[in-house]
């Protein structure tokens, strides 16, 4: 977040770098709408977005200590950022910000699918001050919105709405590189935009739950989310004009987002129904060298990434749930007749082989071979050979007639394999004769990502769900697979 004493104004001179140039849109802007349906978001692993931090915080290091826009460790951060979005399928530019303080690159990152005169951007500003690392101001924001970007691209579920993702320079400056991208759109272009979800400081240690334009359309599905967890979140007055939503709420589209607070003091009544310390800062480490990893507070990060999951799917996604109620959505309450349950015998292989069928002699415990299980001590190993090779692991499962389900798991992907383009060494998920998702060498990361997909298709029917994988001949990409589960409701 940029300081008060920012400058509010920026000239753009430059024409404006815009993935999809040359759509024709509508010269009206529609509310967002949380539209009723069927897919399920999937929940964002917070290690992670933690996992994109130390790379960030690395970066930094090795780069006199900070990444202020213009400096080598901007640069590095963009391409840190630009090389994940490529090998997941993103189309990807870079703006330069000519008249940004410190000349630099804003990153732009197009998912291919949805309507192309109906977008809804995510942004947040990838620059730090000069006094430190900004793994919170605005590393947090940054790393999740990529965790989103990646799971949607996993997930590649049919879209209702374009969506595109933003990566801002010179936010500290005075909200430079948003207001480079905002001013130079044309009306048409700006009427492409339904709504901007922007993202800073969402990981504060000392954090609150706070939304920008808390009772507007745009705000709605991210208000659900957070209200569905009983957080009772509140307006983001601490934030107002500050960052990058600015830049487009000036120039009349709609504008949200998520923040956890900055130098402004927690009070008696928030820390009472959101814990933490009263009247302390809710980031004590803002624009300071002590804003490193060990600056975040992981569990309101873990329910920002989630939220913004949630307002992805709800506003972008074709057939997306209806706004959760209290409980959370991870234990729904029993609809349509059906009683809530997880079906899938033996989830977590803790049993070993019992109840799954196929390259049984997979599931063991692999912590002696630097696989170890989520969690527990079992897990189901495929691949890793480094040579031709094919594994399969299977289960029947029933869906009752007229109930939802959805199949979880997490996956921990490592891999020899170098390419950012190319991939050798897969991981299908289907259910009887549906491919549910692909995963492949290009997935590969730090620790477990967690996966979702929606079984409603199947509902009375009894379905087999498999795991696939096949490696090629040479270089090993192990998928180890742990606490999986199909939760019908």
């Amino acid at each position: 977040m940029r300081s008060r004493s920012a400058a509010m104004t920026l000239t753009a001179s430059a024409a404006l770098l815009l993935v999809g140039a040359g759509l024709a849109i509508p010269a009206t802007a529609a509310p967002v709408a949380v539209t009723p349906a069927l897919a399920a978001a999937p929940d964002i692993a917070v290690a992670n977005v933690q996992a994109h931090l130390t790379q960030l915080g690395t970066i930094a290091t090795s780069n006199g200590g900070n990444r202020r826009s213009g400096t080598a460790g901007y640069t590095a951060s963009v391409a840190y950022i630009k090389g994940k979005l490529q090998a997941a399928g993103y189309t990807v530019a870079e703006q330069t910000c000519t008249s940004c303080t410190y000349r630099a690159n804003n990153l732009i990152a197009d998912w291919p699918g949805g309507p192309s005169d109906q977008i809804t951007m995510f942004g947040a500003h990838l620059d730090s001050v000069a006094a430190g690392p900004g793994i919170n101001d605005n590393g947090s924001g940054s790393a999740t919105l990529l965790e989103n970007a990646l799971a949607l691209a996993a997930q590649n579920p049919t879209m209702s709405r374009h969506v595109r993702f933003a990566w801002w320079a010179g936010e500290e400056q005075g909200l430079q590189g948003s207001a480079f991208y905002a001013n130079a759109l044309t009306t048409t272009q700006r009427t492409q935009i339904k709504a901007y979800y922007n993202f800073d400081m969402v990981g504060s240690k000392n954090g609150g739950y706070f939304i920008n334009h808390i009772t507007s359309a745009a705000a709605a599905p991210m208000k659900a989310y957070w209200d569905s967890l009983g957080l009772q979140p509140e307006e983001n007055t601490e934030g107002a004009g500050r960052s990058d939503d600015y830049s487009f709420e000036r120039v009349g589209i709609p504008t949200s987002g998520y923040a956890a607070g900055a130098s402004a003091r927690k009070t008696s009544a928030q820390a009472a129904k959101w814990g933490g310390t009263a009247n302390s800062a809710y980031d004590s480490c803002y624009h300071q060298s002590c804003d490193t990893t060990s600056n975040i507070g992981a569990t309101v990060l873990n329910r920002a990434a989630d939220g913004v999951a949630y307002t992805i799917w709800q506003t972008s996604v074709s057939g997306s749930t209806t706004p959760p109620t209290t409980p959370p959505p991870s234990s729904p309450p029993p609809t349509g007749g059906c009683t809530a349950a997880q079906v899938l015998a033996n989830p977590g292989f803790e049993s070993g082989a019992t109840s799954w069928t196929g390259t049984t002699g997979a599931i063991g415990q692999w912590s002696s071979q630097g696989q170890p299980a989520r969690t527990g001590t079992y897990s189901a190993w495929l691949l890793g050979y480094g040579s031709t090779k094919t594994e399969s692991l299977s289960q029947a499962v029933t869906i009752p007639a007229g109930c939802s389900a959805t199949l979880t798991f997490y996956v921990h992907i490592d891999s020899a394999e170098t390419t950012t383009t190319s991939a050798y060494d897969k991981l299908t998920v289907t259910a009887g004769s549906t491919t549910l998702g692909t995963l492949s060498n290009l997935n590969k990361a730090a620790g477990y990502q967690a996966k979702s997909y929606s079984l409603n298709a199947f509902a009375g029917q009894t379905v087999t769900i498999k795991f696939n994988g096949t490696e090629d001949s040479s270089l090993q990409t192990s998928f180890v697979i742990d606490d999986a589960a199909v939760q019908v409701s």
